[in-house]
C-alpha cells in the first residue's frame, strides 16, 4: 500500500521494479509528472515522497511501499485553491513550453516547506539538476521568492 495525494493504492499486481513514474501515469492516470530523460537527470518527473523531492523515473514502485506521495495534481489544496507557488508561476508567466514545470514546482514546494524564506543560493542549490530547455530560471527564482513572500507585487 502507498498513498498518492492522500488516497491509498495497492501495489498488488504491479511489478516491483516498475518505475513510480509509470505507475502514476499508466495505472493511476496522473500525468503531471513527465518523462524527460529516464535517468534522473532532468527533473521533469519529480514528485515528493514524504515531502522530499524524488525523481520518479528511477524510483521503483517497491521503494514506496508505506510511503506518502504528492504529485503536481495534489499540490493545490483540497478546495482547489492553488499553492502559492502555482499562483506565482501564473502571475510571473514562468512557463513557456511547460514540460519541466511540474517537476520544478514539486522541488520548489519542498524547498519552501524546509526553508520558508530561501536565499538565491538556497534556491539555486535546491533547483540544481532541474533542466528547463526554455531557460526560465530567473523567472523560476523570482516566483519562488514571490511565493515565499506571500504573493506578487
Amino acid at each position: 500500500m502507498f498513498k498518492v495525494n492522500g488516497t491509498e493504492h495497492s501495489l498488488e499486481g504491479i511489478d516491483p521494479s516498475t518505475p513510480l513514474l509509470w505507475v502514476l501515469r499508466d495505472n493511476l492516470g496522473l500525468v503531471g509528472a513527465k518523462f524527460g530523460c529516464g535517468i534522473a537527470q532532468c527533473g521533469a518527473c519529480t514528485v515528493q515522497i514524504n515531502g522530499q523531492p524524488v525523481r520518479s523515473c528511477s524510483t521503483p514502485i517497491s521503494a514506496v511501499d508505506g510511503q506518502s506521495i504528492t504529485t503536481i495534481e495534489g499540490l493545490a489544496s483540497a478546495d482547489g485553491k492553488l499553492h502559492a507557488l502555482q499562483q506565482a508561476w501564473i502571475d510571473l508567466d514562468v512557463a513557456q513550453c511547460g514540460y519541466c514545470q511540474s517537476g520544478q514546482l514539486m522541488a520548489a514546494a519542498a524547498l519552501l516547506k524546509e526553508k520558508p524564506a530561501p536565499t538565491d543560493a538556497e534556491i539555486d542549490t535546491a533547483m540544481t539538476g532541474h533542466i528547463c530547455r526554455c531557460g526560465t530560471y530567473t523567472r523560476i527564482r523570482a516566483a519562488i521568492h514571490a511565493a515565499a513572500k506571500g504573493g506578487v507585487a
